[in-house]
């Protein structure tokens, strides 16, 4: 079965990522294993090394880093799930991706956002930087305009007059899915 990471890309006390972290999990868990990767989990010292990882064949991550890179090495594929933070991505989520070398290669990213053009500027540059750590960001992204705190309950449960539009972000989210899954599966062949 294929295997997912939701990884939430913030760790902001207060912050609303880890609810659409839920619920977006709970659309996953139904097509395919999943696991949540909190980046609070994984705390890192920001990317500061001489060479970029992907050149460097001597590299010796530190502890916390290496952490991270087993963990991620070990999915198909990935959900990002990301608040907009001054017309970007976070920090931590831009150093999390930023200290990878080949564990992303050829899997592919649902990208998940949230903020008041519903992360669409976040997703942008998430875009941009996710090739140059080899993965393969899907053609569609979720943004979610709503507000996170009152459309989604704590156990990630979208409230149900969003359940109800048959153009809600249930569709989108489902779809995204959908997609995510058979381009894991495509993609297994070209890692071999």
């Amino acid at each position: 079965m294929t295997k997912i990471a939701v990884i939430i890309g913030s760790t902001r006390e207060g912050r609303m990522t880890d609810k659409l972290a839920n619920w977006a999990t709970k659309a996953v868990e139904q097509k395919a294993d999943v696991e949540v990767l909190d980046l609070r989990d994984y705390p890192m010292p920001y990317f500061d090394e001489p060479i970029s990882p992907r050149y460097n064949p001597e590299r010796k991550a530190v502890p916390e880093v290496q952490k991270w890179l087993d963990k991620v090495a070990e999915f198909d594929a990935y959900v990002i799930v990301t608040p907009e933070y001054n017309r970007a991505p976070t920090a931590v989520l831009k150093n999390a991706l930023d200290v990878l070398a080949y564990e992303m290669d050829h899997k592919p990213v649902a990208l998940v956002a949230h903020g008041s053009t519903g992360g669409a500027q976040a997703v942008a540059s998430l875009r941009i930087a996710l090739p140059g750590v080899g993965a393969v960001a899907l053609p569609q992204a979720l943004f979610f305009t709503d507000q996170v705190a009152s459309a989604i309950d704590e156990d990630g449960v979208l409230q149900a007059e969003l359940q109800d539009n048959p153009y809600g972000p249930q569709v989108n989210l489902g779809n995204q899915v959908d997609t995510l899954v058979a381009f894991a599966e495509a993609l297994k062949t070209v890692r071999g």
